[in-house]
């Protein structure tokens, strides 16, 4: 991997020149944005050769992130298990808590180099949001972040956050009041004023070159770990899980493996369940259409509108997903899975009594299904998850409304047979 971070991930060389993955992509925008969006790709195209920015961007990767993350044997789970070992790539601990951080140093560089003045962004989560205004801090660039007025309530310590760092956080009333309306908000905003501002899109989503350029920045997450587990175990993981709303941790875990043979597993937030429609499984129950810039698997109605999606975890609930991915389905590269909220949920009390690590409820969609899946597997077979954030921010907020007594193992031997019994749905 050349200076870290920027590497050809499949013989194919995906995305196109005009930024198509397969059928998916492109750009679907006014042709006043895409004169804009033709300066970002060749800005970018430009930035990614030039040696000084590369240096720049590993130096602040290094000793301003803090990577290279670890990689984490979750060695009393997998015991309590009993099936495959789970291991964990711990972008929770990069600075801001979580992956986002990765791409957000390289899109603000790219905007200061550009000469623009300010970051534009929308968050779900927050997590995005805190990084981007993180990273603008750094900088010396103003940045606005567009968030749901839901999400501004269940995220509140992340608004907090972003407010201290410097960021205007806009609140969206509108529609479902969510993720889907905050890019929304954001992209007319950009309409708005594309010279001064820049977009700093927050996942492996809108039109072309964002979803090839943030899945490249967050391919350092994938190549470090490869690495990291050939040199713990001795040869590559059996399965990698990531949970998957836009994408952008999943591209950045799965682009070093795409080439190899080892399974991958991307894990959409089933909500209240698959028969309902308080779900976001885009891959799982989309179909293919158009939104926000780009071509991709979506969630709509008869009409095409984007349906209105629900995750217990604000950073999945969107209704389409990275084109990449729909690529990646299609092609049968990758299985896309789901879980529950009460799985998720059973996972943030479950990896936290057993490893005493809280995990975002977005990374709980990934502990989740490995927790499945390590139970198909052998014991000396191995699961590598990205765990894409911490759940400092979600604390409250679960702690409120999924309350311990509902989830707490009962006292036992190992201090979780009753958490398994609720996974193994016994």
């Amino acid at each position: 991997m050349k200076n870290g971070i920027i590497k050809d991930i499949d013989t194919t060389n995906l995305p196109t020149q005009d930024g198509y993955f397969g059928e998916f992509g492109g750009s679907f925008i006014p042709p006043q944005l895409q004169a804009v969006m033709d300066e970002v790709t060749a800005e970018y195209e430009k930035i990614v050769k030039d040696p000084a920015f590369l240096e720049e961007l590993n130096d602040l990767l290094t000793h301003y992130v803090g990577r290279p993350s670890p990689v984490y044997h979750a060695k009393r789970l997998s015991d309590a298990i009993g099936g495959a070992q789970i291991y964990l790539k711990r972008e929770d601990l990069n600075h801001t808590g979580a992956h986002k951080i990765n791409h957000c140093i390289g899109e603000v560089l790219l905007a200061k180099k550009m000469g623009k003045k300010k970051v534009i962004a929308e968050t779900g989560a927050g997590q995005h949001g805190v990084a981007l205004a993180t990273a603008a801090a750094l900088m010396g660039l103003e940045c606005d972040i567009y968030m749901g007025a839901i999400d501004i309530r269940k995220e509140a310590p992340n608004v907090s956050r972003m407010k201290v760092l410097g960021a205007k956080v806009v609140e969206v009333t509108r529609g479902t009041q969510t993720l889907k309306d905050a890019v929304d908000a954001a992209f007319e905003a950009y309409l708005g004023d594309p010279i001064s501002q820049i977009y700093c899109i927050g996942s492996v989503v809108g039109p072309h070159p964002f979803p090839m350029m943030v899945r490249d920045f967050q391919s350092i997450v994938g190549f470090e770990a490869k690495k990291q587990f050939a040199s713990m175990t001795g040869k590559l993981p059996d399965s990698i899980v990531a949970c998957v709303g836009g994408g952008s941790n999943a591209m950045g875990i799965f682009s070093a493996f795409l080439q190899d043979s080892v399974p991958l597993y991307g894990v959409e937030p089933a909500g209240k369940g698959l028969d309902t429609p308080l779900n976001a499984a885009t891959l799982t129950k989309g179909s293919v259409g158009v939104l926000h810039g780009f071509k991709s698997y979506l969630l709509q109605d008869e009409k095409g509108e984007p349906l209105p999606v629900y995750s217990i975890a604000s950073g999945l609930d969107y209704p389409g997903v990275g084109p990449q991915h729909s690529y990646l389905k299609t092609i049968g590269r990758v299985n896309y899975k789901t879980a529950t909220d009460r799985e998720a949920v059973e996972a943030f009390y479950g990896l936290s009594r057993m490893e005493g690590i809280i995990p975002a409820l977005e990374s709980s969609h990934a502990v989740a299904y490995a927790i499945k899946l390590a139970q198909e597997l052998t014991k000396d077979q191995n699961i590598l998850v990205n765990l894409s954030g911490r759940g400092d921010k979600d604390i409250d907020f679960v702690m409120e409304n999924y309350p311990l007594v509902d989830y707490e193992p009962e006292a036992n031997e190992n201090g979780f047979d009753e958490f398994l019994a609720h996974i193994r749905g016994n």
